[in-house]
């Protein structure tokens, strides 16, 4: 269920997820307009989003605690934030048109969306908090479907 207690891995992840997209409000795509995404969808991402900042900071579950099997997990879960930060240079350094901002990561579909849903996912594996695990799927249903939703609208797009 996880203990309480301030979480500065936490803290980490957050900015890894917080400051790109900080930085994108200034570098959005072309085209980009948001007033006709799913209102449930984005009900799920923002109550997702309140979720997982709050879980990620008040469970110390999620700080390290020294090299073992269960390691694995958060290693896993900082592979795919480094995923995450590399799939945004790559972002910042395209022409920053809505395909780019909905294109896969290699195999993984709306990179932007997927990468960090599946970080936390890890996270919340690693610290054993049920309570992370949940809140990512309730931001995951939610942030990824918005990002589908704009994909599939793209490739209309282009028949």
């Amino acid at each position: 269920m996880g203990h309480f207690g301030f979480s500065y891995m936490g803290i980490i992840f957050l900015l890894l997820l917080i400051v790109p997209n900080l930085v994108w409000t200034k570098h959005q795509p072309k085209g980009y307009d948001p007033s006709h995404e799913n209102k449930t969808l984005g009900l799920f991402e923002r109550v997702g989003e309140v979720l997982v900042s709050a879980v990620a900071l008040i469970f110390s579950d999620f700080n390290f605690q020294g090299w073992n099997l269960w390691s694995i997990w958060l290693l896993l879960a900082l592979l795919f934030m480094t995923f995450y930060e590399i799939w945004w240079i790559r972002y910042f350094r395209s022409n920053k048109e809505l395909r780019d901002m909905y294109c896969s990561f290699g195999i993984i579909p709306v990179g932007g969306a997927t990468l960090p849903v599946i970080a936390f996912i890890f996270l919340g594996i690693y610290g054993k908090v049920i309570w992370m695990i949940l809140s990512v799927i309730i931001l995951g249903i939610g942030h990824i479907g918005i990002h589908l939703q704009h994909q599939k609208e793209i490739e209309g797009e282009k028949l």
